[in-house]
């Protein structure tokens, strides 16, 4: 026992200076509607590449696009994750982390995989509340900030339909009465659904987004393992976005085959369902990348058994070769190992071209890659049509300083009712609001 503990630190030592394989791609290259996917590179031991979080200095903040401004619009907060904005403006942050999951972290590999999350900013406990924002006179920072609801179990998405408000726990989804303009929940909330938790619970966000007619949820679950190595009994209603009916309280796997699907929107020219979606690790720098996707009633997006439409993954046994076949390519890569989490729509009138037609995405960033990808807050264009068109750029940048620290990790975007975007970053407990610039 002792020479393989001994192993594991030289092991955790050695990846933590970034030593080991390296990206022959750039992260251009696995970006794009057809992204270069090489062969794979599975190593003996995985890349681990951290950018250390240490936060924010004093006055420090990202660097914002041509065209628009960035300040902090509330500070000091407990591990920001997700974003959520009421019709009277009031803006709702998840301030939250993983919960306790203790088959995750057992072993060797779940014990270095915690040490790598904890280096990464993300060993924080869990706060477990919603915080309530609210900028009264309109000047772009929120003077008032009051718990909305607490008590909570790593709460992360939010949806209002009609005065019915949902929270996503990790392991269920609530209802609350609410009523307009309030600013704490009294009603103690009810469970709607079981949602997939428990002591493993590998990937436990869980983001919702109400139809557009309101009388159906949809549900993000992550995959509850990498490429399935716990075992695939134990990825029942998992890599999957549910669809739940609010009246009868019925729900069904709308989609499946994708690995951790996070961010939700609805395409405002062609009504149709997008996300974010994590894809998986361990088979090199230059992949998988992460997508955006249109999300298809029924269809099935490849994991554990395939990637990126129907490239086989050799790690999962036994393989499904019916599966794979049917197996649907993504519609737009947005680099290796981004940890691409947020999506949010472009609304009119809100940012300045080329930031109004198209999708802004919060990248949370690398950890298994080198060097590193993501950190920033990327805009995809979208044409008329509903599709992406033109090259990606950044909104935000400048998350990682010069040393390779993380002073900040955005995750959660989303559009005010002020004609700004908010972007949660849980490394700097901040949420900064983006504008266009002042003349």
């Amino acid at each position: 026992m002792f020479p393989l503990r001994i192993g594991v630190l030289l092991a955790i030592g050695a990846s933590l200076v970034a030593c080991g394989e390296t990206a022959r791609l750039s992260v251009a290259d696995g970006t794009g509607p057809n992204p270069n996917l090489p062969p794979p590179n599975k190593t003996l031991i995985p890349t681990l590449n951290i950018a250390p979080a240490i936060g924010w200095s004093d006055g420090g903040k990202p660097t914002a696009a041509p065209g628009t401004q960035v300040q902090a619009f509330a500070d000091d907060l407990d591990h920001p994750r997700w974003l959520y904005v009421l019709p009277n403006g009031d803006v709702l942050v998840a301030e939250t982390n993983a919960p306790p999951k203790p088959d995750d972290s057992s072993g060797i590999r779940g014990w270095v995989m915690e040490k790598v999350m904890k280096r990464a900013g993300a060993g924080v406990p869990s706060a477990n509340r919603i915080t309530l924002l609210r900028d009264a006179d309109h000047d772009g920072v929120a003077e008032i900030r009051t718990t909305f609801v607490e008590g909570l179990n790593s709460p992360f998405g939010m949806a209002l339909v009609g005065n019915d408000f949902y929270v996503a726990d990790t392991d269920k989804l609530l209802h609350f009465r609410y009523a307009d303009n309030a600013m704490q929940l009294r009603d103690p909330g009810e469970k709607v659904v079981d949602l997939p938790g428990g002591p493993l619970n590998h990937h436990w966000t869980k983001n919702i987004l109400a139809s557009r007619d309101g009388k159906k949820l949809y549900v993000t679950v992550g995959s509850n393992s990498n490429v399935g190595e716990n075992g695939l009994e134990q990825e029942q209603g998992r890599a999957a976005i549910w669809e739940v009916d609010l009246a009868s309280k019925q729900q069904r796997l709308f989609a499946t085959g994708l690995r951790n699907p996070n961010g939700m929107d609805w395409e405002p020219h062609t009504g149709a369902l997008w996300t974010a979606v994590n894809e998986r690790d361990e088979i090199g720098s230059d992949l998988v990348p992460d997508y955006i996707t249109s999300v298809k009633d029924g269809a099935f997006y490849g994991w554990p058994y395939s990637y990126y439409g129907q490239h086989v993954d050799v790690r999962v046994t036994p393989q499904d070769p019916a599966k794979v076949a049917s197996a649907i390519a993504p519609d737009y890569a947005v680099g290796p190992h981004t940890a691409s989490l947020g999506l949010a729509f472009a609304r009119p009138g809100m940012l300045p071209a080329p930031f109004d037609k198209g999708v802004f995405i919060g990248q949370h960033g690398s950890w298994n890659r080198k060097p590193l990808s993501g950190y920033k807050v990327l805009f995809v264009p979208f044409g008329n049509d509903g599709k992406p068109q033109g090259e990606p750029r950044d909104l935000l940048s400048g998350f990682v300083n010069d040393q390779g620290k993380a002073m900040g990790r955005p995750v959660g975007v989303a559009n005010d009712k002020h004609g700004g975007v908010l972007v949660a970053d849980d490394v700097g407990n901040v949420i900064w609001r983006v504008t266009a610039a002042k003349p």
